[in-house]
């Protein structure tokens, strides 16, 4: 059990079938009248952000979020496989809950994924992936004006903006958080 008065950032909780989480609280004191906490909180499995009020003397169960690395294995229609590479146990997982920035994930790389009572909610594909460019635009001899970019198709079929000097074939960086290209991959 929590109560309001503990609440610190990051702090999960179950409230009323919600699981949130505290993004910011204030202990606020008045001169008049009782003391109460002022939060900002989201809900972990939608993302949605809400401003609640509490009294300090409010309790609430804890909820306790679970984040096991799997091993993306291959998608079948709307169903993605991952495996858990302690066990061997392989759980599908629906498009739904796949994100955008998952574009950039291709079979063999690790995720992490997030459930709740042991119902996934989330996958979080790797901050940094290296991927090769299968198609893009040859660059132009002479066009070195600064920040100059052009559309690359990677081998997972996502689009990403790159420098002109980024031939087909080469490897990149990308960060799947903001869909960046970060710099050719030496290794």
């Amino acid at each position: 059990m929590v109560t309001a008065g503990d609440f610190k950032n990051g702090i999960t909780f179950d409230m009323d079938g919600q699981v949130m989480q505290v993004i910011e609280f204030q202990h606020v004191k008045p001169g008049k009248g009782a003391a109460f906490v002022r939060t900002k909180l989201r809900n972990v499995i939608t993302g949605a952000v809400i401003e609640k009020t509490f009294s300090p003397t409010d309790k609430y169960e804890n909820a306790v979020i679970e984040r096991r690395e799997m091993q993306y294995l291959y998608n079948d229609g709307d169903l993605y496989y991952f495996m858990d590479m302690e066990s061997f146990e392989q759980i599908p997982i629906g498009q739904d809950l796949i994100g955008d920035n998952f574009k950039f994930v291709k079979e063999e790389m690790m995720c992490k994924i997030h459930s709740y009572q042991g119902k996934p909610f989330t996958v979080e594909p790797p901050m940094f992936v290296s991927l090769k460019v299968i198609d893009t635009e040859p660059g132009v001899r002479g066009d070195t004006a600064t920040n100059v970019t052009k559309n690359a198709t990677v081998e997972t079929g996502a689009v990403v903006r790159v420098p002109i000097f980024i031939n087909e074939g080469e490897t990149i960086k990308i960060d799947t958080r903001t869909s960046e290209y970060l710099e050719r991959d030496k290794g």
